[in-house]
């Protein structure tokens, strides 16, 4: 059944969108009129404990209160998007109200969150509309919003309890001069970005189960192998068997799975997955699963079909894997985020100029200004932080993300890639359609980083066992 998001009495509850759908209300008979609203046995309220994540939200905003004293700010968790006439997306709070409040997968469209700036700090207050007395037409008409098409909602005392914050009917919510939204306003669109490029010890806690069902999650793949090569569109099966596990385990993917077989692997961002799975090819598989909280994983392993490597796949993959370990032992507490691209940029450019593929030396070739020639074959950057968003603190200042300095409790990915188009002729036949990616996530500590995804098979002999043991 689909939703219409309009009463079928021809009322509405709430502003709606206009109806697409006018052959498909019916009134409703004054008998259901009569009747709906009584005969409900009483809906007692146990208030919930307070989650895990409340207190560290209410440090983030504390933390945030004090970039901005005697100012509004309104953070919006966004409201339903639409996907084709009266069906919506799934969906999901904007990352930086679930990041300040702590509500995650269950966070209601259309909320509110409200920074009332007072002498020493805000008044913080969290602005939803509560679910509908049944005696109201929103009840049973409504079926955006009405709990007869979507099931419970949660209520302000509920909601206040769970989160440790304090929360008002969405009606009595007002827009002001001067205050700062996010999405709206630059400077604040930046501070919230910034305020994640450390995380706290839930949020650690949070990507390590992301990146555990992940793994899980690849597993699956591997067993299913023989299953994709068998289907016309194996890359769909392949899709489809990791999207199991993220439902199942999570709340879904962090982002569109990436599953390029063969020539695909070659096309950084494939997601169409409607090709073969084809043995003695390579598929290439970036995939992340997004727990309730929204923290997600974002991990590429590119793996043998047939469960071995040919010589020229594994001279490729290992290469890979050399620049992604060089990155590894770059990354440190006081080092810029850029010298962990620029390192396993060296040793893409130094293996690429031993194989005859560019027209400079390797040291010509990385340049900062003549150079560039390698980045023919690996044009993408080497890390990006990851966190409530895939591509986390995107809006962050550059001196603070790619030219700021590594602190422990920021996490980030390492992934270098080599990828040698189908059609690619300044490269030997035998490269021509080989894409090779290798994609983990890591933790800064004291003293380096700690590799989260390290219980996904990494190195070519590893990928091997991998597939030899789970392959059906």
């Amino acid at each position: 059944m689909s939703t219409t998001g309009e009463s079928s009495t021809g009322t509405t509850a709430r502003p709606a969108r206009p109806s697409t759908s006018e052959n498909r209300r019916q009134p409703f008979p004054q008998g259901f009129l009569d009747t709906i609203s009584s005969g409900w046995a009483t809906r007692p309220e146990t208030l919930p404990p307070q989650r895990d994540q409340a207190p560290y939200a209410a440090h983030r905003r504390a933390r945030l209160s004090a970039q901005f004293p005697g100012r509004r700010l309104v953070v919006p968790a966004g409201e339903l998007k639409q996907r084709s006439n009266d069906t919506d997306f799934p969906f999901r709070a904007h990352s930086a109200f679930a990041h300040l409040t702590g509500w995650a997968a269950d966070a209601e469209p259309g909320a509110v969150l409200v920074f009332e700036p007072r002498p020493d700090g805000h008044d913080v207050t969290l602005y939803f509309r509560e679910r509908a007395d049944r005696t109201t037409a929103e009840f049973y008409g409504d079926a955006s919003i009405g709990e007869f098409w979507i099931g419970p909602r949660p209520s302000l005392a509920g909601v206040a309890a769970d989160l440790g914050v304090a929360t008002a009917h969405i009606n009595a919510f007002t827009h002001a001069d001067g205050e700062l939204v996010v999405g709206d306003d630059a400077e604040l669109t930046r501070a919230v970005s910034e305020l994640r490029l450390v995380k706290d010890e839930y949020e650690i806690a949070q990507l390590r189960l992301a990146v555990k069902v992940t793994a899980d999650g690849f597993d699956d793949i591997v067993r299913e192998l023989s299953a994709a090569t068998a289907h016309p569109r194996g890359e769909r099966v392949v899709e489809g068997v990791f999207h199991r596990r993220a439902r199942s385990d999570g709340n879904g993917e962090g982002y569109d799975t990436i599953a390029a077989s063969g020539p695909h692997a070659c096309y950084l961002h494939w997601t169409r997955n409607d090709g073969a799975v084809v043995d003695g090819d390579l598929i290439l598989v970036d995939a992340g699963v997004e727990v309730d909280s929204l923290y997600t994983a974002d991990v590429t392993r590119t793996i043998p079909v047939s469960g071995t490597f040919t010589d020229v796949q594994r001279k490729v993959y290992e290469t890979v894997r050399e620049a992604a370990d060089a990155a590894f032992a770059a990354a440190k507490p006081g080092v810029t985020f850029r010298t962990v691209h620029e390192t396993a940029m060296g040793v893409i450019a130094r293996r690429t100029a031993e194989w005859g593929l560019l027209p400079v030396t390797a040291q010509e070739a990385l340049d900062a200004e003549a150079g560039g020639q390698h980045r023919r074959y690996m044009v993408h950057g080497t890390s990006h932080h990851l966190g409530i968003d895939v591509h986390d603190c995107a809006q962050a200042r550059r001196e603070m993300y790619y030219d700021g300095i590594l602190e422990p409790g920021m996490v980030f990915t390492i992934e270098p890639g080599l990828y040698f188009q189908i059609d690619d002729e300044t490269v030997p036949a035998e490269y021509r359609g080989i894409g090779v990616r290798i994609e983990d996530d890591v933790l800064v500590t004291a003293d380096g980083v700690e590799n989260l995804s390290a219980g996904v098979p990494r190195t070519a002999d590893e990928v091997e066992a991998w597939v030899a043991r789970l392959r059906a």
